[in-house]
């Protein structure tokens, strides 16, 4: 690939995807609340979802997680605990390379049932769709570089890769020439992964920012019902003096009249 060329894909484009990216996803979550959503289809083929979507999110965070701690530890970190280059280079493939078929399969089956339900496409936008499909290609591609990594596991590439990531949050210069010579598989990997940044704003991914982390920590609550008689404490107007003596409004049911007989009941 020629200098330049490479320069501009991996030494400006990163700025470009990740500058978009937080910018954009800003602005939305400012402007366009009401559209912050994943648009759920859960009520039309519920079983092929759930499979569909716990494969995909397992697996997605693990890659995740692992590209972060990957790509982002320095070098030195994990030569000074004693772990060599070539057990990360193998980690890195047999726990992203599970993880990634798991989340291949996922989304293949998210895919499916959006493309080819007419039901579900009709209530999809192209930008659904369209996302699907980009993230598919890159588990794809990802699936691919770990043939390409079984052919150099002294781990030399990786480290490349590591120095790469690690200059551009730095805001080191020239550290695309780093990544000049490596196989073009990483390179499609790379370009479509900021590309995924870039577009982020604009698709239903931005729901990963609302994740309802805080659920883990809150506290419990149980609602009651009773119909015992308490005595009320204090008078007001309108309401009983004190000491008197009211009963608890309570939860019934009572049928609706029908010109068919359906077994139904209303909460009142």
């Amino acid at each position: 690939m020629d200098a330049w060329v490479n320069n501009a894909l991996f030494g400006w484009y990163p700025y470009f995807a990740l500058t978009v990216f937080v910018i954009g996803s800003l602005l939305r979550f400012d402007h366009s609340q009401y559209t912050w959503r994943t648009g759920s289809s859960q009520l039309l083929r519920r079983r092929q979802m759930m499979w569909g979507s716990n494969l995909f999110h397992v697996g997605i965070l693990i890659i995740f997680g692992g590209h972060v701690v990957g790509l982002l530890t320095p070098v030195v970190l994990f030569d000074m605990i004693g772990i060599s280059h070539t057990f990360k280079q193998l980690l890195a493939m047999t726990v992203g390379g599970i993880a990634g078929v798991a989340c291949w399969i996922g989304i293949a089956m998210l895919a499916h049932r959006r493309v080819f339900d007419a039901r579900i496409r009709n209530t999809s936008s192209f930008a659904d769709m369209a996302i699907l499909l980009v993230l598919w290609v890159q588990l794809t591609l990802g699936l691919a570089t770990i043939f390409v990594s079984a052919n150099h596991l002294d781990g030399h590439e990786m480290v490349k890769f590591m120095t790469w990531a690690q200059g551009i949050l730095t805001l080191t210069p020239g550290v695309a020439v780093l990544i000049m010579d490596v196989s073009p598989i990483f390179k499609l990997h790379l370009f479509l992964g900021m590309t995924i940044f870039l577009v982020f704003p604009f698709t239903r991914l931005v729901h990963v920012w609302s994740a309802p982390i805080w659920y883990l920590g809150r506290k419990g609550y149980q609602i009651t019902r009773t119909t015992r008689t308490i005595s009320t404490t204090r008078a007001a107007v309108g309401r009983p003096h004190v000491g008197a003596s009211v009963t608890r409004p309570v939860l019934t049911t009572v049928p609706i009249p029908v010109a068919h007989p359906i077994p139904t009941a209303v909460k009142i």
